[in-house]
């Protein structure tokens, strides 16, 4: 059986803790790999070597840097078939989704391209008789990540693209459910001109996360996962005097308006809410019709839509979801459908017992839509990640506004309507982080900045664009004066700017 190590230094290390991790296939439902789960020493080793690294890269000037990740750019276009083939066969999704996720990841790497601009620090002159002052941006030191199953080449790319430009070297932990496009990555990154050491892929789990935490070498971590992990992560972080920027879960919601294009918006939510299996933290998975006559409307068109599912194996270009990426968590999906019809909403869709014919033993379930789901149901409250839908039906607008802003978690909504006034009064008002109008999935393009709001983001600063540039570098203030022959005595007083 194939078994996937670490990449510490610029080479492949087979991992030594004699602690395995499977890697499946969910498309077959059968393990096709292990990977070697860290021990503290060995993450001492990558920290060491991307330590080691640092002085050489971080010397290098702003536009060698941007010409390796030009370089890198390259790379991932003409591998992108294999990352896109790669990342299915460990995850699930689709062939054409698992490539549309690599390329949101390279939109940062194209960001980060840019560099030599966003490192530009700012200059005063003459702010006082012969003195100067500016500014520099500088990198950090050693840097990491924490990264999901549910994107293991975009988020990593959205975190280390824009650390490795500053001048940063990264430790990658990815998730143990699909490690192989991670490693393939790092690989491709020292193919593009980065010194061994700069990235570094190292395979884990909590013993790994917890060496992160505490290693002072580290100075800053980027997190995207559960809730609770990223508190845990942004806790132990900021007490070891880390940087941190943790990504937690999401409930988005999408409200529709009496005036929407009833079939435009069902459209969206399909997409939205079905693709990748549901498997995505910006999925919609809660419809807010506005008005008896709106929640008719939009439920009439949306239901044969969601009967009418295309789910197939991650290799049909022609599937519009795969599977869920293990068993356990098929198991977790069901279970919240169960709960919810002992909650009294009405399953209206039931895909639970969805079997692919030659794919008996993959971990498929049919998308499922729930009516009339009440806020104080566990199945509205929580986030279930699988092809659920539920709708919750409001009275009028302040009580659908009232939904996203009053929930725990405020990642991504979005609204849906005609109305100009009504749009700009939700974006202004609402109590979420990222807002759509008339947009299913608002992830914001690589040169604006993602994150959310409440129990769904811990820390102050976003991923990637102009936020990614302030939290992998620090600021340093130069005030300059070069005095010439003129005798300058002690002064005893604080420095002043005389009018």
């Amino acid at each position: 059986m194939d078994r996937v190590g670490h990449f510490i230094g610029g080479k492949h290390v087979a991992g030594t803790s004699g602690r395995f991790h499977p890697v499946f296939n969910p498309t077959l439902g059968e393990q096709s790999k292990e990977v070697a789960l860290a021990s503290r020493a060995e993450m001492d080793a990558a920290i060491s070597n991307a330590q080691a690294a640092f002085p050489e890269w971080s010397a290098k000037s702003p536009i060698h840097r941007a010409r390796v990740m030009f370089k890198y750019k390259e790379l991932i276009e003409q591998n992108m078939q294999e990352l896109g083939e790669l990342l299915a066969s460990e995850h699930g999704k689709t062939v054409p989704d698992a490539k549309g996720s690599v390329q949101r990841g390279l939109e940062v790497v194209e960001f980060a391209c840019g560099i030599p601009h966003l490192l530009k620090g700012e200059y005063s002159d003459s702010v006082a008789t012969g003195i100067d002052l500016y500014s520099m941006r500088q990198p950090l030191g050693v840097v990491s990540g924490i990264t999901p199953f549910n994107f293991p080449a975009m988020v990593p790319m959205w975190m280390f693209a824009v650390a490795i430009a500053c001048g940063n070297t990264f430790i990658l932990k990815p998730s143990e459910k699909d490690p192989s496009v991670p490693m393939r990555l790092a690989e491709l990154m020292l193919e593009a001109g980065a010194p061994p050491g700069v990235l570094n892929v190292v395979n884990g789990d909590k013993e790994s996360v917890d060496a992160i935490l505490e290693d002072p070498r580290i100075q800053a971590v980027s997190f995207v996962g559960s809730t609770p992990i990223a508190h845990y992560v942004y806790k132990k972080a900021a007490e070891a005097g880390k940087r941190c920027q943790a990504m937690g879960g999401a409930k988005n919601h999408m409200i529709v308006m009496p005036d929407a294009d009833m079939d435009q918006a069902s459209d969206a939510l399909i997409g939205s809410a079905y693709g990748s299996a549901g498997e995505r933290c910006m999925a919609i998975s809660v419809a807010v019709p506005v008005g008896q006559e709106a929640a008719e409307a939009l439920m009439a068109s949306l239901r044969p839509k969601v009967e009418t599912l295309k789910v197939g194996p991650s290799t049909d270009p022609d599937a519009h979801f795969g599977p869920l990426v293990t068993a356990e968590h098929r198991e977790k999906v069901l279970s919240y459908v169960n709960l919810g019809i002992e909650e009294g909403a009405d399953l209206v869709v039931d895909g639970r017992d969805f079997r692919m014919q030659g794919y008996e033993s993959g971990y498929f379930m049919g998308g499922c839509l729930f009516d009339n789901v009440k806020p104080d149901m566990r199945i509205y409250k929580e986030e279930i990640f699988g092809p659920v839908l539920s709708v919750v039906r409001a009275n009028d607008f302040d009580e659908a506004l009232a939904l996203p802003s009053d929930h725990e978690f405020g990642n991504g909504v979005s609204i849906f309507t005609h109305n100009g006034d009504a749009a700009r009064d939700f974006a202004r008002r609402v109590q979420v982080g990222m807002v759509g109008v008339n947009v299913p999935i608002p992830v914001p393009l690589s040169f604006h900045t993602f994150g959310g709001w409440k129990n769904s983001a811990f820390g102050d600063t976003n991923q990637h664009g102009p936020e990614g540039v302030k939290f992998y570098t620090k600021i340093k203030t130069v005030t300059s004066r070069w005095p010439g022959g003129n005798k300058i005595g002690p002064d005893f007083t604080i420095p002043t700017v005389k009018a």
